[in-house]
C-alpha cells in the first residue's frame, strides 16, 4: 500500500539564495488558517540549570542535576512533558560529538495513502518527480542558512533541517531558526523532544562518511552548536499532529531561539546571513517556482550532503477545514523535514515561505503548510520575546 510520511526527512532561484547566502494558498476559508501559538521555553548553561528549570523539572518528578546527567533518556509518559510552558532544553557539554550527529536517524514514519484521496477541498494532480541535486560547495558560501536539527526521540537520536530567518526586532543579530513542528513536539501522543540543536551548514565541504571519520570539527560544523533555549510552535500540531501528520500538517511548523553551545555572537552574525520570511505570498498558482533546501537521511541518502529541489507549486488539501498545502516534484526523503522552501519576491530576493512536512514513503513528492496569520503569530511571539537580546 502507498505511504506518505512527515519527513522528519536551474532557475534565478538558486543563484539568489546563493547571493543571499554567503559566509561573509492562502486557505479559502481564512479562519482555518487562526492557530493558537504555543510556546516554550528554559535552558540552563552548560555550567548549570536555571531556577525557572530546576522548578519545571522537579515539577514533573525530576532531579535537576539527575537530568543533566542522564534522567532525560527517560521517555516514561508522565515524564515526558507536553505543555508548552514545560519545555526544557539544557545545555549538555559535549553531547551532541560528531558521531552522534552522523548516527542520528531520520523520523521517517508511515501513513496510508487513502487519508490524502477523494474530493478534500483543492487538490492538484500529483507532481512529475524531480530529482534532487546536491548543493554547490562550500555550504558557506552557498546555502550558508541552511543546516540540520538534532534530537533525541524515544526511539533515540533524530535529524531534521532547518534555516536561519531574519528577527525583526533584532536586525542583524538573528537567532531565529526555521523548521517543521514535528521536529520538536511529537504531536496529540507526546510531548517536547530533547536535546535540539542547530547546525547551520553542516558537513560544509560535503564530505562522505570515510571521509568524516579524520574530518576536523569545523568541516562537520563550521559555525558550531547552537542550543534551543525557547521553541513555538502551533497548537494545531500539538492538538492533532502525529506520526502521520494527519490533520496537524498544515500546521506543521515552528520557530526555534538558539544561543552559541560556546560564545556570545549571534547566529546570523556567525553565519552572515539570514533569510527572511514572507507571510503574505501569493496564491499557489501565482508562484511560478519553489525551491527546497535540506539534508536528506532516509536511503537512497546518507544524511551528508546538503540537496536542493525546485519545481512550480500545486495544492494537496488533507482536509477540507484546514488550509490547502504546497506541494512540489521532490526526491528528497526523510531527514529533509523543516528544511525551508524559498520564494522569489516582487524584489527578485528569496523569502522562505514554507517548509518541508511530508510526502510520500516512495519519495518522488513533498508537501509544506503555508504560513499564514497563525505561523505569523507564532514568529512575532518569539521575535517580541527576544526583542533588543
Amino acid at each position: 500500500m502507498r505511504s506518505i510520511r512527515p519527513l522528519l526527512v536551474a532557475t534565478g532561484l538558486v543563484a539568489a539564495l546563493a547571493l543571499t547566502a554567503t559566509a561573509c494558498g492562502p486557505s479559502e476559508d481564512e479562519a482555518a488558517d487562526k492557530p493558537a501559538a504555543e510556546s516554550a521555553g528554559g535552558n540552563g548553561t552548560g555550567g548549570g540549570i536555571s531556577a525557572d528549570l530546576a522548578e519545571t523539572l522537579k515539577k514533573h518528578g525530576v532531579d535537576p542535576e539527575k537530568w543533566k546527567n542522564g534522567e532525560w533518556k527517560n521517555w516514561d509518559k508522565d515524564k515526558w512533558l507536553r505543555e508548552a510552558k514545560d519545555f526544557v532544553n539544557p545545555v549538555i557539554d559535549g553531547l551532541w560529538k560528531p558521531e552522534r550527529m552522523k548516527s542520528a536517524k531520520d523520523p521517517a514514519k508511515t501513513m496510508a495513502a487513502s487519508d490524502f484521496s477523494g474530493d478534500q477541498g483543492v487538490t492538484d494532480p500529483e507532481p512529475a518527480p524531480v530529482r534532487a541535486e546536491p548543493e554547490d560547495l562550500p555550504y558557506h558560501d552557498h546555502a550558508a542558512p541552511v543546516g540540520k536539527v538534532f534530537f533525541d526521540s524515544p526511539e533515540g537520536s533524530m535529524v531534521c533541517s532547518g534555516t536561519v530567518v531574519k528577527d525583526p526586532k533584532n536586525p542583524g543579530r538573528s537567532n531565529l531558526v526555521w523548521t517543521a513542528g514535528h521536529c520538536v513536539h511529537a504531536g496529540s501522543k507526546g510531548g517536547w523532544y530533547r536535546n535540539i540543536v542547530f547546525v547551520p551548514a553542516y558537513n560544509d565541504k560535503g564530505k562522505s562518511a570515510a571521509a568524516l571519520e579524520n574530518a576536523r570539527p569545523e568541516e562537520i560544523a563550521p559555525y558550531g552548536a547552537y542550543w534551543a533555549d525557547w521553541v513555538t510552535t502551533s497548537g494545531e500540531w500539538i492538538a492533532n499532529g502525529g506520526p502521520t501528520g494527519g490533520e496537524g500538517a498544515p500546521y506543521d511548523y515552528s520557530v526555534l531561539h538558539v544561543k552559541p553551545e560556546s560564545g556570545t555572537k549571534s547566529l546570523e552574525e556567525t553565519v552572515g546571513n539570514a533569510l527572511p520570511v514572507n507571510f503574505d505570498a501569493p496564491e499557489i498558482s501565482q508562484i511560478s517556482a519553489l525551491g527546497a533546501w535540506g539534508y536528506p537521511a532516509a536511503a537512497p541518502y546518507d544524511g551528508l550532503i546538503m540537496h536542493k529541489c525546485i519545481d512550480r507549486p500545486g495544492r494537496l488539501s488533507i482536509s477540507p477545514s484546514t488550509p490547502t498545502m504546497y506541494r512540489i516534484g521532490c526526491t528528497m526523503t526523510g531527514g529533509s523535514s523543516g528544511g525551508g522552501w524559498f520564494s522569489e519576491g516582487s524584489d527578485g530576493k528569496p523569502a522562505l515561505v514554507s517548509n518541508t512536512s511530508i510526502g510520500p514513503a516512495t519519495a518522488g513528492w513533498l508537501a509544506g503548510p503555508h504560513l499564514g496569520r497563525g505561523a505569523q503569530e507564532i514568529f512575532n511571539m518569539m521575535s517580541d520575546k527576544f526583542a533588543g537580546r
